[in-house]
């Protein structure tokens, strides 16, 4: 089952780079696609949470 409808995935954009976002079910977050970000932001009660402040960052060294 998706986190979030795909047409609202669809129009959504980390809000530090402007990439796309891609779900992890798995992990309960929408993940930027964006090659030098690398941010993670959860998902609570099928909400966005899409805050910097909020986001963990996936990659090191980015």
């Amino acid at each position: 089952m998706p986190l979030i409808e795909a047409a609202l995935l669809e129009i959504l954009a980390c809000p530090v780079c402007r990439s796309p976002l891609r779900e992890d079910a798995e992990a309960q977050e929408l993940v930027c696609t964006g090659e030098a970000c690398g941010l993670a932001y959860p998902v609570q009660d099928g909400i966005p949470v899409l805050l910097a402040d909020e986001a963990r960052q996936t990659r090191t060294g980015g």
